[in-house]
């Protein structure tokens, strides 16, 4: 999806004045499901960028290399490990979106936090911080090491409900899955987008019994 250059700051849209407060709640990590409360990995953040679209807010995620080790293939949020010199998850998770993608951190407002879950299939212990991005720009993978893409797309296509179903892997494993277009976004940041959606009270109604398969393209074979 084409963004327009904003050369001038757009203040954070009403709809997410009260982000913070409902980010802050302490049964949060409760919307999230499938989320496993932290322990013994290691700290990670991940930023979940919010900017201005051409119909409505739109949102940011990469597109992992299919040759990576952990994740390969999928959607997810900029993100990463959190560094020594990081002074907490913050600065990390804004760090890593200018690293990945390109993204100044003085040009993202901080709505809120959400509490840290534990990956088991990486062992990181994530916790995911929520931004609003003032400049909207097109956007160009930097770290081509790690992405193949980068995607922004409208949050009125996550939330509507012809667009959501329940992914299922062999084994029984199964949550919440997102199509736009021929993306599709499964696992963890499904997980994240799924709890964060019903916290800021926009989820629609959606038929949780239509089921799909991963896409090849944004899974691991090893899946």
């Amino acid at each position: 999806m084409t963004v327009p250059e904003s050369p001038m700051s757009i203040p954070v849209p009403d709809e997410l004045l009260g982000a913070a407060a409902a980010l802050s709640r302490p049964d949060a990590l409760d919307f999230i499901s499938g989320a496993r409360r932290p322990g013994g990995g290691r700290p990670a953040a991940v930023l979940i960028l919010l900017c201005p679209g051409t119909k409505g807010l739109d949102l940011v995620l990469v597109e992992k290399r299919p040759d990576l080790r952990h994740h390969a293939g999928q959607l997810a949020f900029p993100g990463g490990g959190i560094e020594p010199d990081d002074v907490d998850a913050v600065q990390a998770a804004l760090r890593e979106a200018e690293e990945e993608v390109g993204v100044p951190p003085e040009e993202v407002t901080v709505l809120g936090i959400l509490p840290s879950a534990h990956i088991r299939r990486s062992g990181f212990d994530v916790t995911p911080v929520v931004g609003w991005w003032h400049y909207p720009r097109g956007l160009q993978v930097v770290d081509v090491g790690e992405l193949a893409d980068v995607h922004t797309v409208p949050v009125a296509a996550l939330l509507d409900p012809a667009n959501r179903d329940t992914w299922q892997l062999r084994g029984g494993f199964n949550g919440p899955g997102f199509w736009i277009g021929e993306l599709y976004v499964w696992g963890f940041t499904a997980y994240l987008l799924d709890g964060l959606f019903t916290l800021l009270g926009w989820t629609r109604v959606w038929d949780r019994d239509r089921f799909s398969e991963v896409p090849a393209r944004f899974r691991s074979e090893r899946l």
